[in-house]
């Protein structure tokens, strides 16, 4: 009973660590779309990426996460023949090139919980100068949870968990919203997920009839300073935080030689440090994060792997005077 407890506790209240209520990343700087739905289309690209995270490695029932996402631009396409005063005729585009279209499936597996999903993203992008984006979106998501309760001991046979909705899988629908701002420079944005706290009916016992997940919050951001022709030095950040005031940061610095080539090195509050390497040829990004976590569990394990892969499609007019990694 009392494990069962603990179980359901750490996976909607979230009170044994943050970063584990949601799906946590390494690499989240090369494919924001992940964290943040306003990203989608930001670069003016069509792309494809897939990533792979497995946890601890080494270590029975730890936390893997594999995702596959997907974003455009809605380009000026087309025109159409506008009327104007004193019969004149004008043409104008028949989209203004201003909406992105996103969105990602993925599997999620920590401990006892499954947790597979799907987001569709919507961004609108507007200009607030020359060459700074201001972009605003919102997404809408569907999980579908499992508790592996096979693998679970319990003294009553009839205890209610069995027959509860997340024995057989639970759908919950949900909902994210972000904004962000892209420049040359920097970039720096805003989400907040999970906005409809979705709660679990278990049932059978007041100690945990209804369990709900918390709303959560996320802030990132980069600024590039330059060194020399084609030597970017990228100082980075991501908070993360919910209702409860659980916070965590990563807090970073990558090196990056033109745009083909990069590597990092950030700290994580949870005790881990993380080291990443990337390379991008003919519009394929390749990119892989090592977690090596400073906790007793890493004496057991053989750290945390991440690998992840990006494609890109698009002529030079869908290119920016800016670009995000992937």
């Amino acid at each position: 009973m009392k494990l069962k407890i603990v179980i359901l506790l750490t996976f909607f209240s979230g009170a044994a660590a943050f970063s584990q209520q949601l799906p946590i990343y390494s690499q989240y700087l090369y494919n924001k779309i992940l964290i943040n739905p306003s990203v989608a289309g930001s670069d003016g690209y069509t792309s494809y990426s897939l990533t792979a995270r497995e946890q601890w490695i080494g270590y029975e029932g730890t936390p893997g996460t594999y995702s596959v996402a997907w974003q455009t631009r809605m380009l000026k396409q087309k025109y159409r023949i506008r009327q104007r005063s004193g019969n004149r005729q004008s043409f104008r585009p028949s989209t203004d090139g201003r909406v992105g279209l996103g969105g990602y499936v993925f599997s999620d597996r920590n401990g006892l919980i499954y947790r597979n999903g799907a987001q569709f993203s919507y961004a609108y992008h507007t200009w607030v100068q020359e060459n700074t984006q201001l972009s605003f979106g919102l997404a809408a998501n569907a999980y579908h949870y499992r508790i592996d309760v096979e693998r679970i001991r319990f003294e009553d046979p009839n205890d209610p968990i069995f027959n509860s909705p997340l024995r057989k899988g639970l759908f919950i629908p949900d909902a994210t919203f972000g904004i962000s701002l892209l420049s040359p420079k920097y970039s720096i944005g805003i989400s907040a997920d999970q906005l409809f706290q979705a709660y679990g009916k278990i049932g059978g016992s007041n100690a945990y009839n209804n369990l709900s997940v918390k709303r959560q919050y996320l802030l990132f951001g980069s600024y590039d300073f330059s060194q020399g022709y084609n030597n970017i030095i990228q100082p980075s950040f991501l908070f993360m935080t919910s209702e409860q005031m659980l916070p965590q940061a990563d807090i970073g610095v990558t090196y990056i030689f033109n745009d083909a080539f990069w590597t990092g090195l950030s700290y994580r509050t949870s005790k881990a440090l993380i080291a990443t390497v990337g390379i991008n040829h003919k519009n394929m990004f390749f990119g892989y994060a090592f977690d090596f976590t400073l906790q007793e569990i890493q004496q057991v394990t053989y750290g945390t792997h991440e690998l992840s892969f990006a494609m890109k499609f698009g002529d030079s007019a869908r290119k920016y005077r800016w670009l995000d990694r992937y």
